[in-house]
């Protein structure tokens, strides 16, 4: 297992341009070609239409130009996810792993031919400004970007720190297009964040899945372990609105709190290399073979303290990858609403010139064999956030061309079982929310003292370390 995840290198996820991709060194593309059957008509058709916008078109178009977009569509035509990254969109995507690059904070896909937003990053520009899950994105400094590629107009939002963009923005519910302005800044992504709750309950965020992630995981459970005196009642991982990151930091995050060598996820795809199993084991976290476990510095409590995890439409890839985790091996209960759904592999791979292709190849199934893609994960707890009531999730099934799932495939009659591993433990299908009746007064999400609204999610997960029933007003 291990020497196999050292030939796939950096696997990365995510719900958008940049994120979700991995960086894969092995001759699938040689080993292909050499029993490939070109379509030597549609070849033909090929060549009559680059013969015929080389002589007819308004204006001279260089041949390069003409074989790059045709490559473009090849591969944006397969899937939303899959993509030709040119010398700066595969730089950037190796710079953004690292937690930090200039822009302006926002995860995005494309949908009908505009740029989508998936989740803005915490303490950005966009997310300073406003800018929401949902939000289409169709006009950058007054010009449209209607059909413009997602790694362009990821290109023209991204720039040097302190110069400034109006974003023009159509959000559901509002009648006419909104215009921000925002000034560029370097985005340095703190991927976990840690804080007490109360005595004795602690709150971690993960924001991203970075390299550093897991790293920086370990010292904030310590961090919370010494405030609470050694004595760690509960613990909530709050992953709503993570659009995904690093597949190796999602497996340390998992494995943290999971037993050692526990299947944490797997792939399934048409090439052996697409076939992995995952496991809470340190070749499956750890990068480089002469790195320490930093898992190893973990309090034993992390294996046992009860925990919570809370998700959202906004919960993407990565994210899903450990809720799922956690799920299926009944070590936290996942309160939110259901994730985003996205559950494909994207393999990066390089070509000359520092460019290279990113391919889906593979889908993701939870330890017990469940398809995250089109799907997501289903809470065990159903509990909509009224800090939220604006907000409308963008999802993997939402997207044009979506790989299909499992589920889809099967109402479609195509359904083919995916070679799944022996389940370790059962699943959770359904949500199990119970909720008890409000008491008088209960039934709205009450003010906080800084007279923001209630962080209904967050106060279930508290609730239910504790073993207090959640009313009726939270769970749905």
């Amino acid at each position: 297992m291990g020497s196999k995840l050292k030939q796939v290198g950096l696997v990365v996820l995510g719900a958008a341009l940049g994120v979700s991709a991995s960086l894969h060194f092995s001759a699938i593309a040689d080993r292909q070609a050499s029993t490939l059957q070109l379509p030597v008509d549609d070849l033909r058709l090929f060549s009559e239409v680059f013969g015929r916008i080389k002589n007819d078109y308004v204006e001279p178009v260089e041949d390069r130009k003409l074989l790059k977009e045709a490559i473009n569509g090849m591969l944006t035509g397969l899937d939303p996810h899959s993509a030709f990254l040119d010398q700066d969109a595969y730089k950037d995507l190796q710079v953004g792993t690292q937690g930090e690059f200039g822009g302006l904070g926002i995860e995005v896909g494309s949908e009908d031919g505009f740029v989508k937003v998936v989740a803005p990053i915490e303490d950005t520009p966009a997310h300073r400004a406003g800018i929401q899950a949902g939000d289409l994105i169709i006009k950058l400094d007054g010009a449209s970007l209607k059909g413009m590629s997602l790694n362009d107009a990821v290109k023209k939002m991204r720039g040097k720190p302190n110069t400034e963009v109006t974003l023009t923005v159509m959000r559901k519910g509002e009648p006419a297009p909104v215009d921000y302005k925002l000034k560029r800044d370097v985005i340095r992504v703190k991927s976990v964040k840690a804080r007490m709750i109360e005595p004795g309950y602690g709150l971690l965020r993960v924001t991203q899945f970075q390299e550093h992630t897991g790293e920086n995981l370990v010292q904030a459970v310590n961090d919370l372990n010494r405030q609470a005196n050694g004595d760690l009642k509960g613990l909530v991982v709050d992953l709503r609105m993570n659009p995904g990151g690093l597949l190796n930091a999602a497996v340390a995050v998992s494995a943290a709190f999971l037993p050692k060598n526990a299947l944490v996820v797997y792939t399934d795809g048409r090439t052996e290399d697409a076939k992995m199993r995952l496991t809470a084991s340190k070749e499956n976290y750890v990068r480089g073979s002469f790195r320490e476990d930093y898992l190893a510095k973990l309090p034993p409590v992390a294996k046992t303290v009860p925990m919570v995890v809370l998700v959202n439409g906004g919960s993407a890839s990565a994210s899903e990858i450990v809720a799922g985790a956690l799920q299926d091996h009944k070590r936290a209960a996942v309160i939110g609403t259901q994730t985003f759904g996205k559950g494909s592999v994207q393999t990066i791979l390089p070509l000359p010139n520092n460019q290279a292709v990113k391919l889906t190849t593979a889908r993701y199934y939870t330890p017990s064999g469940r398809s995250i893609q089109a799907k997501g994960i289903a809470p065990d707890i159903v509990v909509e956030d009224a800090t939220s009531d604006s907000r409308v999730f963008m999802r993997e099934a939402d997207l044009q061309r979506h790989l299909e799932g499992d589920d889809e495939k099967a109402k479609a009659g195509e359904a083919k079982a995916p070679a799944k591993p022996a389940p370790e433990v059962k699943a959770k299908a359904e949500p199990e929310a119970k909720a008890t009746a409000p008491a008088k007064g209960e039934g709205a999400a009450k003010p906080a003292a800084d007279g923001k609204k209630e962080d209904l999610q967050l106060a279930a997960a508290l609730k239910h370390l504790k073993g207090l029933p959640i009313t009726a007003a939270a769970a749905k």
